[in-house]
């Protein structure tokens, strides 16, 4: 028996590779999945924090691979999925115009009042 068209790759053995295609190129399929982001709340957090992005066929697919992919030590207990094109976020280099009309309200920040001193945790 001629070892043509056989591989052992890996020390698994002879593996046939004649019409197989062994080239990782499931990246066309992939590519084409919308890209989800990720939000975990942790055991003892309030809030749901961003953990990180993966692409999924549709939404319970999203769910399956962030609870296999972000929660694997068991970190959560609630999972958001987000569709990363319905996200609309402000930009980084916007801070200053965009948060600019806050500044002027003085109003919000509680620096003109006084605090009774039997008051606790202020």
């Amino acid at each position: 028996m001629s070892d043509e068209g056989f591989t052992a790759e890996g020390g698994h053995g002879a593996v046939p590779t004649a019409s197989v295609d062994t080239a990782p190129d499931n990246t066309a399929v992939e590519a084409d999945w919308p890209l989800y982001e990720v939000f975990v709340r942790g055991r003892r957090g309030l809030n749901h924090v961003h953990v990180g992005s993966l692409h999924a066929a549709e939404e319970k697919m999203a769910l399956r691979h962030a609870r296999d992919l972000y929660t694997r030590r068991n970190e959560g207990v609630s999972i958001w999925v987000v569709r990363s094109e319905a996200i609309a976020a402000s930009s980084p280099a916007e801070k200053d115009p965009f948060f600019a009309p806050s500044g002027d309200k003085v109003y919000r920040h509680p620096t003109f009042y006084t605090i009774a001193d039997n008051v606790p945790h202020m």
